[in-house]
């Protein structure tokens, strides 16, 4: 489909991207990110942008010399919960349009609930969003902290020792507990064998920095806290608390507190790093403020609107 205004930029729906369109993409996200301060669409995403086989629509909006000046990704894996929407404009093409262009074909290409995500909480998102009738449902901060800072020591339960994860050994039941971990968090709980191998097959994967938390008696994994280091050319590295997880049974023996600590520590002693960010939904009140006497504080808000 495309726009019918005469002399904007165009809008086109495509099913598949080809490779070169993907480069243009990522481009775009490179370039909306360093303008906004945020990066403009989640990992989730950018993932599935270089999967032949997810399932997914794309729209892509072209000035008249043919360059890409916005994106909107609508993500139908799971119709039953509604099509995800990311969408993105060039900081350079912004203020003409393009965006509500994109919004309003979404709004036409999709069917079912709709739940688009506006990074950073700019303004302009939520100002489109409220015209366009999206309700505000779900808020997710950035959260950051100087490694610089003091950390307290890790302070395991007995009877609980830390190991790296083992890629090919540790799959499956690392699975089982972040299901179990993440029961009720409608992304991270439904992780796939296959959401775990492309982010093995990632080249920040980082096996040493992916600590599990092992019932020394029995190898039962309890908990992990699994690290990642941002490297971007052009910016300052830094760590991230990407995913930590207790088994719901050892909850309340301070294990989430020292997971906590030791990635925090391999992130500062072993990776050199100075700063550490990670991510938390508003709602969930007893992690943000374990996070929160840890020395963490927040950075931005990314929001989540719902829609049908």
């Amino acid at each position: 489909m495309s726009s019918t205004r005469p002399g904007s930029d165009q809008v086109h729906h495509i099913h598949r991207l080809g490779p070169a369109e993907v480069t243009a993409v990522l481009a775009l996200a490179r370039t909306t990110g360093d303008a906004d301060g945020a990066d403009p669409m989640d990992e989730h995403v950018l993932l599935r942008l270089r999967d032949d086989n997810a399932p997914a629509s794309h729209l892509v909006a072209r000035a008249a010399d043919g360059t890409l000046i916005g994106y909107a990704h609508l993500d139908t894996t799971d119709p039953e919960r509604g099509v995800g929407v990311e969408l993105m404009v060039h900081p350079a093409y912004r203020r003409r349009g393009t965006g509500r262009r994109l919004a309003q074909a979404v709004l036409a290409t999709a069917t079912g609930p709709l739940r688009a995500w506006a990074h950073g909480d700019h303004p302009s998102a939520a100002a489109l969003a409220v015209d366009l009738g999206f309700q505000r449902a779900r808020v997710l901060w950035q959260l950051r902290r100087p490694l610089a800072a003091p950390l307290p020591e890790p302070r395991l339960p007995d009877g609980v020792t830390l190991r790296a994860f083992q890629p090919g050994r540790d799959d499956a039941a690392w699975l089982a507990l972040n299901a179990r971990a993440f029961a009720d968090h409608p992304e991270q709980g439904r992780w796939t064998a296959e959401d775990l191998r492309v982010r093995l097959a990632e080249p920040w994967f980082d096996p040493a920095g992916f600590l599990l938390a092992v019932e020394s008696a029995t190898g039962r994994l309890l908990g992990f806290h699994w690290t990642k280091v941002h490297e971007r050319p052009g910016s300052a590295r830094i760590g991230e608390v990407y995913v930590l997880g207790v088994e719901p049974d050892a909850h309340g023996g301070g294990l989430g507190r020292a997971l906590t600590t030791a990635g925090l520590a391999y992130l500062r002693d072993r990776r050199g790093l100075d700063r550490v960010m990670l991510y938390v939904d508003e709602s969930n009140t007893g992690a943000v403020a374990l996070y929160e006497r840890l020395g963490f504080a927040r950075w931005a808000a990314h929001v989540n609107y719902h829609l049908g």
